[in-house]
């Protein structure tokens, strides 16, 4: 007689963790259009040079400890005395938070609005995590994240400076203060380091020991390596080693890396593009009726609009602009990364036949008055 066969679990659902079955996974599309102005990408592709590439061994598995990158970025970023002992690499910055928080635990606490991924690691490892919102000019509450971390002996603050997605660098007294007082670990995130006039915090790693910063080329023009950076002190550094997976880094992406960090001045007359893009955006947004961009420091800009902003999005992207919708996360919000002079000005005739009365958009409910969705 044969036998019956097992019909197994009664779906898949029931066999997935409650925190995983929980999360929303990271909202990102490749969506058809003629300027992408919503990943705060570089516009500037930097080619890599085919003789660093071809001495690429692709039989061989990448050399596990980054050496050659590590000590470029070392060397090309860090403060005297330092050595590439006080880097670690990953597989862009996400695999360094997601090492960070397998590392130290929680709770992981964060200001909100901010780069979603802190809170997304932290609920897929089954970690306890709280935003802090944001005061009303979009500064840091350190009062309140110190609340937020306070009872633990541990956990992790993770600060976006310059943040994602409000664009300005949050007050750096504010920023010592819960370094000083934290009895976890502060991650200075910066990302968008390179296109704000403010000093990293890379200068502050020798004074405290729960400080580390991660780094990116992801925003300089290399997006698609892939390769992020966490600095700190060698003690900090080795005990996030232990949690990093072996060969994270393929060979292509260590080459690469090392020679743009090498070669850093090719990338810096891009970001002056983008510096001075930036003003100008800024400028056009500012003359339209209704529309209130705030200040950034970084490659992007968020702008306020008084029309429903789902609406500005479909039909911006109907001019062939794509656009990043804030909204609800920054009520009545959208997000526009700067292009290049051509792209910019794309973006800038969209806005003004919306704003103008060409396009009939119905108005949103939300105020002219800056709100941040808590």
């Amino acid at each position: 007689m044969r036998n019956k066969k097992s019909e197994g679990p009664a779906g898949i659902k029931g066999l997935v963790r409650p925190n995983v079955l929980a999360l929303t996974p990271y909202d990102a599309k490749e969506i058809p259009c003629l300027v992408k102005l919503d990943a705060n990408e570089s516009p500037y592709a930097r080619p890599v040079g085919p003789g660093i590439l071809k001495a690429v061994k692709t039989n061989r598995y990448p050399d596990p400890l980054a050496i050659d990158v590590r000590r470029a970025f070392a060397k090309r970023m860090l403060p005297a005395r330092t050595g590439m002992d006080w880097v670690l690499h990953g597989n862009g910055s996400d695999e360094l938070i997601y090492n960070l928080i397998c590392t130290f635990g929680g709770p992981v606490v964060y200001p909100t609005p901010t780069f979603s991924m802190y809170g997304k690691i932290a609920q897929a490892l089954g970690v306890k995590s709280a935003g802090v919102p944001l005061a009303g000019d979009f500064e840091i509450d350190d009062a309140g994240m110190l609340r937020a971390l306070a009872g633990g002996k541990t956990g992790i603050a993770f600060i976006s400076r310059p943040n994602n997605p409000t664009g300005n660098s949050f007050s750096e007294e504010k920023i010592l203060r819960i370094i000083g007082r934290a009895q976890g670990i502060v991650v200075v995130d910066e990302a968008y380091q390179p296109f704000s006039g403010k000093k990293s915090f890379l200068r502050h790693l020798g004074r405290h020991k729960n400080l580390a910063v991660l780094m990116t080329l992801s925003k300089v023009g290399f997006a698609a390596l892939r390769v992020g950076f966490l600095a700190a002190r060698p003690e900090l550094i080795a005990e996030v080693n232990k949690v990093r997976l072996p060969f994270n880094v393929n060979s292509y992406s260590q080459a690469a890396a090392a020679d743009a960090l090498r070669n850093f001045g090719r990338l810096e007359g891009g970001i002056r593009k983008v510096v001075s893009e930036r003003k100008r955006v800024f400028e056009a947004l500012s003359r339209m009726k209704g529309v209130t961009p705030y200040p950034s420091d970084a490659n992007f800009i968020l702008f306020r609009v008084p029309l429903d902003p789902a609406k500005v999005y479909r039909l911006a992207l109907k001019e062939g602009v794509l656009l990043r919708n804030l909204s609800p996360a920054v009520d009545g919000c959208l997000r526009v990364t700067i292009g290049t002079r051509k792209e910019n000005s794309a973006f800038i005739e969209s806005m003004k036949k919306m704003t103008s009365g060409g396009q009939a958009v119905k108005k949103s409910g939300t105020s002219g008055e800056k709100r941040v969705r808590k």
